[in-house]
């Protein structure tokens, strides 16, 4: 007979007994409960500063990219420096016979060169006596100053979707209006510079406004309209200054009368060093630009029509009012740049070539500041540094002014390509923000 309750088993084996299959149930359900339990996330530990600091010190950021494109630009010089020397050029044609002289050479010129520049520029540890310390940087805040103006003009003007190509000329109605307002006009000393000032300023706004205006009503392209207004500005310079009551009666040449003492910039470390309280000006407009663009209602409708004029439209802003007030605050900067040439210590009469190439040069300092009103400054210190440095890199050196011009561009090349700059040195993507190529909207 077989038994009516069997005993769970293996077929082959012995029945289990009552305890082995209470072993075995309590063991599948203890191993169930053990797969279907989740698993509990390990803890990771956190990253110490330095560890942050190492990972991202070799990662594509702006700051990395930025410091990685002037070594590339200094690197690039260096080879113009030792090509454009004959003497040192001529130790290559024996190399394999003795490459000492060829390397020993090449880096007396480069480093004598870049020495002297920066002993222009910053400081000349060589240099006794407080006016000849503080000259390298006094000459470099001279030429930064009309620079962070026409930087400014050009970076507001991208930003909000417009590319204005017209700082020189605005710049040069700026310094036209500034200079008359200088020597025409009979006022006491703060209250004639504040006029001057104002006057250089509306010159630039109303230069502006045209193609401004023009965009607006009838879309016309602002490169263009200020391309062909940077030729009329330049002309009129040329013209007015031989006018009567503006040419310098005691002098043949074109050239105007002098600026009034009262209507000049004074001078923050005496009168032998030239750099003025233009520097502070424009350290007080790059904030308010930046107040401008962040944090108030205008800087959010110029930034949204400059990211989408469709879309800005469509939420109720107006692009034609938007466009007009872009390009006159972008002339008004401008023109206070302008201003700088002639109310400070370059220069206190109109001349052909009063303006410089600010205009032109503040194109490059807006690009190289990402757009962005303080690195539009730092551009601009860094140009007024070339410049400065470049000119005892001349006179000390041998070497030619236009290579500065050429380290310049090369800086811009590479700042404007970082994707390029982040393969010759195989960076790691950056965690905090993606490298972006739109100028119009600043990285």
């Amino acid at each position: 007979m077989t038994d009516p309750n069997p005993v769970s088993g293996s077929p082959d084996k012995e029945p289990a007994t009552e305890a082995q299959a209470a072993q075995t149930a309590a063991g599948g359900t203890d191993r169930g409960a053990t797969m279907t339990a989740p698993k509990q996330p390990t803890e990771q530990p956190r990253p110490t500063l330095g560890r942050l600091f190492l990972d991202n010190l070799w990662a594509a950021n702006t700051v990395t990219v930025t410091v990685l494109a002037l070594v590339l630009a200094m690197l690039f010089g260096a080879v113009l420096i030792i090509v454009s020397d004959p003497d040192v050029l001529a130790t290559y044609s024996y190399i394999t016979a003795r490459p000492g002289d060829a390397i020993n050479s090449s880096w007396t010129v480069v480093s004598e060169a870049y020495a002297n520049l920066f002993k222009g520029a910053v400081f000349d540890p060589e240099a006794s006596g407080f006016q000849a310390v503080l000259s390298p940087i006094s000459e470099t805040l001279t030429y930064t100053a009309p620079l962070v103006f026409t930087g400014l003009s050009v970076a507001l003007a991208f930003r909000g979707g417009l590319f204005n190509i017209g700082a020189q000329g605005q710049a040069t109605m700026g310094v036209i209006l500034a200079a008359v307002a200088g020597f025409a006009l009979p006022l006491p000393p703060v209250v004639h510079l504040l006029v001057a000032l104002i006057a250089g300023a509306a010159g630039g706004a109303i230069w502006g406004f045209i193609p401004g205006i023009l965009k607006a009503r009838t879309g016309a392209h602002e490169v263009i309209n200020t391309i062909m207004l940077n030729y009329i500005a330049v002309y009129f310079l040329s013209w007015i200054i031989i006018q009567n009551g503006v040419q310098n009666p005691d002098r043949a040449d074109a050239i105007s009368k002098p600026v009034d003492s009262s209507a000049q910039l004074p001078r923050l470390l005496g009168d032998d060093l030239r750099v003025h309280t233009g520097i502070l000006l424009a350290v007080l407009v790059t904030w308010f630009v930046a107040w401008l663009l962040n944090r108030s209602t205008l800087g959010f409708e110029l930034r949204a029509v400059g990211a989408n004029p469709d879309a800005a439209r469509t939420a109720g802003i107006s692009v034609t009012r938007t466009y007009v007030l872009i390009m006159v605050i972008s002339g008004l900067l401008a023109g206070l740049g302008g201003t700088q040439m002639v109310l400070g210590s370059t220069a206190n009469a109109l001349t052909p070539l009063v303006v410089a190439q600010i205009g032109f040069d503040g194109i490059l300092v807006a690009l190289l500041g990402r757009v962005k009103p303080w690195g539009v400054l730092l551009a601009a210190l860094l140009f007024g540094a070339l410049q400065a440095g470049g000119n005892r890199m001349q006179s000390y050196s041998g070497i030619s002014l236009e290579l500065v011009t050429v380290l310049q561009a090369l800086i811009v090349i590479f700042i404007a390509a970082p994707a390029l700059v982040k393969a010759i040195f195989q960076l790691r993507a950056a965690r905090a923000a993606r490298l972006q190529t739109s100028l119009a909207k600043g990285w």
